[in-house]
């Protein structure tokens, strides 16, 4: 159990997470999201869409943009 106020941080990237929980989780990659030109930071849909469901809605290489979310929660 953990002290009040303090929650389990997921340690790698969840495909089952959604946009909103991720930077939420791990603020590094909201620079990630903006340098793919996503506009997830503040969007209403962020806490609905998982990475895949942005991935697509946003036409952009889902590969690399898994490879640099995974880099920025590493670091």
């Amino acid at each position: 159990m953990f002290p009040v106020g303090v929650t389990a941080v997921k340690p790698a990237l969840d495909e089952d997470m959604t946009m909103d929980e991720i930077m939420r989780a791990w603020p590094a990659t909201i620079r990630v999201v903006l340098d793919h030109g996503m506009l997830c930071v503040g969007c209403p849909i962020a806490p609905f869409h998982t990475v895949e469901d942005a991935v697509k809605e946003h036409m952009i290489d889902g590969e690399r943009f898994r490879h640099d979310m995974t880099a920025a929660i590493r670091n």
